[in-house]
């Protein structure tokens, strides 16, 4: 195999609209039928929960898929895999100049969310945080719980007038620097 690398990198693929699952399900069992799970480590399709509202007014939590048309996965790039999986059915291509892919950045992984990045964080509860990122960024909360096997914490911020409780991840969350009241009091002593 000529033009290898030696480290899986994240790529994407443009599918056929509606076909994202089904190129999943067919790259999984190229790599178990070829016995590639060293070369292809990841197949990914992002996918958001949503509140929609039938017509009868009931509210019901829907998966769906953040980017259309699209599947990510992770891999140790080689002319023979381009092959493979390019020729996979429903599959369009890599996104990349003349079809020959890019590996993703650092910050696209992370914005995307396919890799679990574990934060090896010092939370506790009563700490102060601001929310760095996702849907409630730029507010500032006290932490009520933690939860260090799935990294999360039950943060309490006020939204609307009124405190409410929210889930978040440690990665979207920064501890709120408490040395101005260090300094005030080692200024007392």
């Amino acid at each position: 195999m000529a033009n290898v690398d030696t480290e899986p990198k994240w790529y994407i693929l443009h599918t056929y609209s509606g076909y994202e699952s089904m190129v999943k399900e067919s790259l999984l069992r190229l790599i178990e039928n070829n016995n590639l799970q060293d070369s292809i480590v990841d197949v990914k399709i992002p996918m958001e929960q949503t509140i929609e509202e039938k017509a009868n007014g009931k509210k019901k939590v829907v998966e769906r898929k953040l980017l259309p048309c699209y599947v990510f996965i992770k891999m140790i790039y080689s002319n023979q895999l381009w092959y493979l999986v390019t020729n996979t059915r429903g599959v369009t291509g890599f996104c990349g100049p003349q079809g020959r892919p890019i590996p993703m950045k650092e910050d696209e992984i992370r914005k995307m969310r396919l890799e679990e990045y574990v934060v090896d964080a010092d939370f506790n509860v009563g700490d102060r945080v601001s929310i760095e990122s996702g849907a409630l960024e730029g507010f500032i909360g006290t932490i009520r719980e933690t939860h260090d096997d799935t990294q999360r914490a039950k943060v309490s911020v006020v939204m609307f007038g009124r405190e409410q409780d929210v889930e978040v991840d440690y990665v979207q969350m920064k501890k709120i620097s408490s040395d101005a009241t260090e300094i005030a009091s080692e200024e007392e002593v």
